[in-house]
């Protein structure tokens, strides 16, 4: 409704001189955004309304708005004060600040009300049309003229519209109006009508049965595109959408009730070169709250979107189509489920896939809808899409009313990546991590850091939206068996913004392969997750699938002992609200298998794992799924257009760990219960829909042997999903690896540490934060460990010494340091270099290629030499004969990140 269509040449015209309280600059156009949206998701200081904004139009540098409101007042924390504003203000585009241009629509009676606002092609006169009976005390009756130029009313426009005018559209000699209305000038036109620019009514008769919300003039000029509440036009049949001609308003294309909805109406229409499209509402069951977009060649569909959500405007820009709702459910467009609601959208004009682009508002204040208008404008090679509405945020931060985005600079970084590291064998440690979210770039670069190191061990591309986030991961093979590892990942966007650095994610190299985890991968897991994060909400996938989830209310982690041997841990979930989803939407077809391990005392049930497609709401489709009853019975169902289940004889809340497998095939559904055939038939078919795999918690309703609860109170480990399904021989290997012997690793971390120097010989360091190395003017340093006993049938396999070179600069050390047992006798407190302490006559290990400052090094050391000294204290030096130092922290300083330490690695012998 604030298109406008002319031959006439269109002049550059300003209005007023723009107030600079609360303004910005003008910037370049950034082509840091992912094509083909073209502004940031950076909201800019715009001065606010305190009411609602209705309508948008712009003019050259000035945007004018429309709505219910008294007063504009500065953005939040901005210079300037509040102005008076009856319904109307002219804004600078560029700054967000009103200009000199007031305007005041008033009525006699109830409240007055700007609706819509519309821009001549000349671009010299702004139509208005609403519920007003005077503009600044200039009579007009809900329509109004003004001219640009002077800001005033032109008082010879004088057309009487008796009831509310809800949109306009405007060519260089007709203004089309919709609304409420049944007459114009005392002569029948309902809900549509056509005037010259001079306010002279027309024969144009588009009669509609209820009110009209929209109108579009078609770029050709010969056609008016018409929506709303209407039922007929004209007499025909065509609800909600019409196509008429542009002179007579005879009907040209008629869309049938049922094309539309009839519990659904359309509140925008848009056109651009090639296409027109449609904002929709809808109330009650079966609506249609979304947007279609339809050919000007042949006025039929191009495609529907059927998102859930009242769309309230819509604006076609350089190929996209931004949209301003409340959408909460796009799962009818294999996109989000219903959940949170997207107040903001972008979409290609030629599909319904949304871009990335998501700034958000709230839904505000009237009804609650959240945005209602766009305009954009700019002269320059800047450009501002503004957005008015009922809201009284804008990415989260108070804008009542207004906010705006501009083409560039992009300044805003992607979100924090949530890493993860971990090794199941000796040769690879997978780095994984949630992939970032950007509000206005959807594909980010990221960069994998290792041992604190300046420069990356890999570069990684990854595609994420607000609503799939997959995981993105590094394989590092370039690791030493029995080293430990840090990791940090940033992302960056295109215009370079880069988060800051992931929290740091430990790993260290198992000398040999972890039994139960590689047999899980060999077998093909196509989800596979262990539960061994510190911190919520990323759970990491295992597999080779980056089938990541999310952990919901921050169940507890790290829960020992775990189902499986070795330096696995468990969740809890507290059976009320917590419960783990996967963090993109899949399909489950043919063949799978579940699993997974729990231990509970519960005797309300729940679900264990499962398919639903839903995510933190009640899936309204779901099976694939193991659950627990009251009594303790493990049940695995699909549904075939009734419930197949299999259910355990035994009972398994028992307070002890038990492993759950379902399978189902070509010969049918195998349940398998600590690695044992519980029951099986010969069903082969089960419910086929898009959705998210859950652990812990998802809908049971109209299942047998229903739980009291569907959430479930206990522990749960190493939950597996695979595309086929697995044979009894191998649930059973895996039942019997859970227990098998597997490597465990200790860090210990120095109990006492210093240096000593040759230049200051009676010098003590004992309490300094760093220690050096060098053996030119002589630096020593001593780190004194507790080492722990080997745990019992097990062996020494690995011990490594870890240190962290500082950040001074020339930290790192072109030179190799010797690992040297002490065997004299010294105190951190006491040692100095004058009674330094004797040392063994060969070293146990060497440290070598330290060069980096703010980096973490490790020395192979002699298994042999420490296992001896197990289970008591153990003293080494580390020594040089070259004359470039190293410095590394202490245990003292915040910064080593628990270094110096020794990793010992132990397994069977």
């Amino acid at each position: 409704m604030r298109r406008t269509w002319g031959l006439t040449s269109a002049l550059v015209l300003t209005v007023g001189a723009a107030v600079a309280a609360g303004g910005s600059l003008l910037a370049p156009t950034a082509a840091a955004l992912t094509p083909p949206v073209a502004f940031t998701a950076d909201d800019l200081p715009t001065w606010q309304t305190n009411g609602i904004v209705w309508a948008l139009a712009e003019a050259n540098d000035t945007v004018f708005v429309g709505g219910t409101f008294s007063e504009v007042r500065p953005p939040e924390g901005g210079a300037g004060t509040p102005k008076g504003a009856v319904n109307f203000a002219a804004m600078n585009a560029a700054t967000g600040a009103p200009t000199d241009c007031s305007l005041s629509f008033t009525v006699g009676e109830g409240t007055a009300t700007v609706r819509t606002l519309v821009v001549s092609p000349d671009k010299k006169t702004l139509y208005a049309g609403g519920y007003f009976g005077a503009v600044n005390g200039t009579p007009v009756s809900s329509v109004a003229a003004i001219d640009i130029a002077t800001c005033t009313p032109k008082a010879s426009f004088t057309p009487s519209f008796p009831a509310t005018v809800r949109a306009l559209a405007v060519t260089d000699t007709t203004l089309y109006a919709a609304g409420d209305f049944g007459t114009v000038e005392g002569q029948t036109r309902e809900r549509f009508a056509a005037i010259t620019t001079a306010g002279a009514l027309l024969p144009f008769r588009a009669d509609a049965d209820e009110p009209g919300r929209a109108v579009e003039v078609t770029p050709d000029g010969q056609h008016v595109l018409l929506g709303g509440d209407f039922f007929s036009v004209n007499g025909a049949n065509s609800h909600a959408l019409a196509v008429v001609d542009a002179t007579s308003g005879a009907v040209t294309k008629a869309y049938p009730n049922g094309w539309i909805p009839q519990n659904s109406v359309v509140k925008d229409i848009e056109t651009d070169a090639t296409g027109f499209y449609t904002g929709n509402e809808g109330t009650g069951g079966g609506v249609f709250d979304g947007r279609i977009a339809l050919n000007l060649s042949d006025f039929e569909q191009r495609w529907r979107d059927t998102c859930l959500g009242a769309t309230q405007a819509v604006r076609s820009y350089e190929g996209v189509l931004y949209s301003a709702s409340h959408a909460h459910d796009c799962s009818s467009v294999g996109e989000f489920p219903d959940g949170r609601r997207y107040h903001l959208l972008a979409q290609p004009t030629t599909s319904t896939g949304k871009l990335g682009w998501f700034p958000d508002t709230n839904d505000g204040i009237g009804e609650g809808i959240g945005p209602r208008a766009f305009a954009i404008s700019g002269t320059g090679t800047t450009k501002y899409m503004w957005v008015g509405g009922e809201f009284t945020t804008a990415n989260g931060a108070p804008a009542q009313g207004l906010t705006r985005f501009s083409s560039g600079p992009d300044t805003g970084a992607p979100t924090v990546p949530v890493a993860s590291a971990a090794a199941v064998g000796p040769g690879a440690v997978q780095v994984r991590w949630r992939s970032s979210l950007d509000l206005d770039d959807s594909k980010l670069t990221y960069k994998v850091y290792r041992n604190g190191a300046a420069t990356p061990v890999a570069t990684v591309e990854g595609d994420s939206l607000h609503w799939s986030r997959p995981q993105v991961s590094f394989k590092d093979t370039a690791v030493t068996p029995g080293q430990t590892y840090t990791y940090r990942v940033t992302a960056s966007d295109a215009d370079g913004n880069t988060s800051a650095l992931s929290a740091t994610s430990t790993v260290t190299v198992p000398t040999s392969p972890e039994p139960y985890a590689s047999q899980v991968v060999a077998d093909g897991a196509g989800l596979y997750w262990r539960f061994d994060e510190s911190t919520t909400p990323y759970a990491a996938d295992s597999s080779n699938a980056d089938n990541s989830g999310l952990y919901v209310n921050a169940p507890a982690l790290r829960q020992t002992p775990a189902a499986v041997t070795g330096a696995s841990t468990a969740v809890t979930l507290n059976g009320t609200d917590e419960q783990i989803h996967t963090d993109k939407r899949q399909n489950v077809t043919g063949s799978f298998t579940v699993e997974t391990w729990f231990k509970t005392t519960t005797n309300r049930g729940g679900k264990l794992i499962g398919f639903g497609n839903n995510t933190t709401r009640n899936s309204g489709s779901y099976d694939k799924h193991l659950y627990m009853t009251n009594t303790g019975n493990v049940v695995f169902g699909v549904y075939t257009g009734t419930t197949r289940t299999l259910t355990s004889w035994g009972s398994y809340n028992n307070g002890a760990w038990h492993h759950a497998v379902g399978t189902q095939g070509p010969d049918g559904m195998r349940l398998y219960i600590d690695g044992q055939l519980a029951g099986s038939n010969n069903v082969t078919t089960n419910q086929q829909y898009a959705g998210y795999w859950h652990v812990g918690a998802d809908n049971l309703s109209g299942w047998p042997l229903r739980p009291t609860s569907s959430f479930f109170a206990g522990q749960l480990d190493e939950a597996a999903v695979y595309p086929s399904a697995l044979t009894a021989a191998q649930v059973a290997k895996h039942y019997s690896l859970a227990t098998a012997p597997a490597d465990t690793v200790s860090t210990v971390t120095a109990t006492e540490d210093s240096y000593v120097n040759a230049g200051a010989p009676g010098t003590n360091y004992g309490a300094s934060s760093s220690m050096a190395v060098r053996g030119t003017s002589a630096y020593e340093s001593y780190l004194r460990f507790t080492l722990p006993s080997a745990p019992a049938g097990t062996v020494l396999k690995s011990a490594r010494l870890a240190v962290k070179t500082t950040t001074m600069t020339g930290a790192g050390s072109a030179d190799s340091q010797s690992v040297v047992p002490v065997t004299g006798a010294w105190t951190e407190a006491a040692v100095t270099y004058t009674n330094r302490p004797a040392l063994a006559p060969a070293p146990i290990g060497t440290l070598s290629g330290a060069t980096d400052g703010s980096a973490i090094y490790s020395a192979a050391l002699d298994t042999s030499a420490l296992s001896a000294a197990l289970g008591g204290s153990y003293s080494v030096a580390l020594t040089s004969v070259g004359t470039d130092p190293l410095w590394i922290w202490s245990s003292e300083a915040a910064a080593s990140e628990g270094t110096p330490q020794l990793v010992l690695t132990f397994g069977a012998p």
